[in-house]
């Protein structure tokens, strides 16, 4: 089973609620994502390694620690998902961005992919797949698939909302993949829409609803 991790923070919450309400305009939609993306980053990351390392204050020398050389990577399923890459990047300048393409059969719910482009070294980093929502959990399923395919093996997946029913999808597709979400929602209404929810994440983050 997965490791699910769910960060109930109160900014975290405040946030998501601002996003969840439909007259929430799109430039304060995009924003509110960013800055969720970011708190869950902090928290998401918490794991990293450190290491110690001899530095120089206008003091004295002292013995302090530092990231230890970890390489990252985030990766955002298109297109709802970029929006979530300027906040990982802000806490995380150096990570290299790859991105995954996938659109959803509307009839069927089956995501089937159209593009991939990732790190060459991806097989050598943490790599953080982002994507606002898990619902029916079919294009993080795949995509993560693909991930692996190019050799990766340290993998976490981060999304804002997410439907039991894709958790538990994923969580059986993809055991070893931690799953760091900021809700998890009550169900799937009969379209694969997640309930509450806050609609189609692409068409608020984009002004295209």
């Amino acid at each position: 089973m997965a490791k699910i991790t769910i960060l109930d923070h109160p900014l975290i919450q405040h946030k998501t609620t601002v996003l969840r309400k439909k007259d929430t305009p799109t430039a304060v939609f995009r924003e509110m994502v960013e800055e969720i993306t970011m708190l869950m980053c902090y928290e998401a990351l918490r794991d990293l390694p450190l290491e110690d390392v001899e530095i120089e204050t206008p003091i004295c020398k002292t013995v302090k620690k530092q990231l230890a050389g970890k390489k990252m990577a985030v990766v955002p399923i298109l297109r709802a998902g970029l929006g979530m890459v300027n906040g990982f990047l802000n806490l995380v300048p150096a990570a290299k961005v790859g991105h995954i393409g996938m659109y959803r059969d509307e009839e069927t719910l089956i995501p089937h992919p159209y593009y991939c482009k990732l790190p060459a070294d991806i097989e050598e980093r943490l790599v953080v797949v982002v994507d606002p929502m898990l619902a029916t959990g079919g294009s993080a399923i795949d995509a993560i698939a693909q991930i692996k395919s190019q050799g990766a093996t340290n993998i976490k997946f981060l999304c804002l909302l997410a439907a039991p029913e894709g958790i538990e999808a994923l969580s059986k597709a993809h055991p070893d993949v931690e799953i760091v979400c900021a809700n998890v929602d009550e169900k799937l209404n009969e379209v694969g829409y997640i309930v509450p929810g806050l609609g189609d994440a692409g068409d608020r983050i984009f002004g295209t609803k």
